[in-house]
């Protein structure tokens, strides 16, 4: 999914650079009639490596140049002289990066620390020359080993955001409103579903000069997992989440029954997203009355099995105890 500057996945293809052919030159020098083979090597091919790099946080950079072509290795030559190594390409990505061949759909690995660096396309070997060859019987070998070819390959690479707490919620559930008050980050807010079309990423500040980030995720909808809305391009960056915190406006009809289906589009979606911590936020809570909150906690006492608070982004009531929630439950 890409919004301006937001690319989370792009298709690349590679090839890294073939291996330079061996040399089957024999020696020649004034006085020396028969010097014998001194082919040199041929150099190895140039590699495609991921690496990771810490201040990227978009595939963007992959938006407009998608073939990428290491070099290839010189052949060798005279005085045993071994062929240069091909250039090798780096590719650098963000961390949370996920690498997959899209011809097999097998996933090759994953980038999780800067520097990280991983050979995708391993140049081809360069052919030796033809001074390995000789022998007793053949002391005069003419002829020398071809480089080997290098590898070609369609990748896909998949960013999954790197968060402490992923909210998770409906669309225009007022994801992007707690954002916006709990962080320092300006996603966009209007009064229309699917406002946010990219995951945003804010620093919240907790007491002692400590913090933690929290990502505003696009609203999944019922069916998501099966590819409707804009659920199934998200859902995987809220597997990266220590915490899920599931916003649900306290206005809904039935907060028990939106927790479920949110709950089962995770499940559905990968199963091990139910092992996560989770916490419940009923947000617009200004709009409740004092009986009304009493009302609804005795039923969320009976349908939810997680802890729940009531909070208010606009009227900055519940923010601390939910910083304070947040904080707890990330550093049990």
């Amino acid at each position: 999914m890409t919004e301006g500057n937001f690319v989370d996945y792009v298709k690349v293809h590679i090839t890294s650079g073939n291996g330079g052919k061996g040399s089957a030159h024999l020696h020649r020098e004034k006085y020396v009639a028969k010097g014998g083979p001194d082919g040199g090597d041929g150099g190895r091919g140039g590699h495609i490596i991921i690496k990771g790099n810490k201040n990227l946080w978009t595939l963007y950079h992959f938006k407009f140049k998608q073939h990428f072509k290491a070099g290839h290795g010189e052949h060798g030559s005279k005085n045993r002289s071994t062929g240069a190594d091909g250039e090798d390409i780096y590719l650098e990505v963000p961390l949370g990066t996920v690498v997959k061949d899209t011809d097999t759909g097998e996933t090759l690995f994953e980038i999780t620390e800067d520097g990280e660096q991983k050979i995708v396309a391993k140049g081809g070997l360069g052919g030796r020359g033809n001074w390995h060859f000789k022998s007793p019987t053949n002391q005069t070998p003419r002829y020398a080993q071809p480089g080997i070819p290098g590898e070609e390959k369609n990748l896909l690479l998949e960013m999954k955001v790197l968060a402490d707490v992923g909210l998770v919620g409906f669309p225009n559930a007022g994801k992007s409103t707690l954002l916006s008050v709990i962080t320092s980050a300006k996603p966009k807010i209007a009064d229309y579903e699917f406002t946010t079309l990219k995951p945003n990423l804010g620093i919240v500040e907790y007491r002692d000069f400590r913090s933690f980030v929290m990502a505003d995720i696009p609203g999944i909808i019922e069916g998501a997992a099966e590819g409707k809305g804009l659920g199934h391009y998200f859902l995987r960056h809220i597997e990266r989440n220590s915490v899920l915190l599931f916003l649900i406006p306290a206005d809904s009809v039935d907060i028990s029954k939106e927790y479920d289906i949110l709950l089962n589009e995770l499940k559905k979606y990968n199963p091990e997203m139910l092992d996560k911590e989770r916490l419940v936020a009923i947000s617009k809570s200004d709009m409740l009355d004092e009986e009304l909150m009493e009302e609804m906690k005795e039923e969320l006492d009976k349908d939810i099995d997680v802890p729940y608070l009531f909070i208010s982004s606009v009227a900055q009531q519940g923010i601390q105890e939910l910083k304070d929630k947040l904080w707890n439950i990330l550093n049990e």
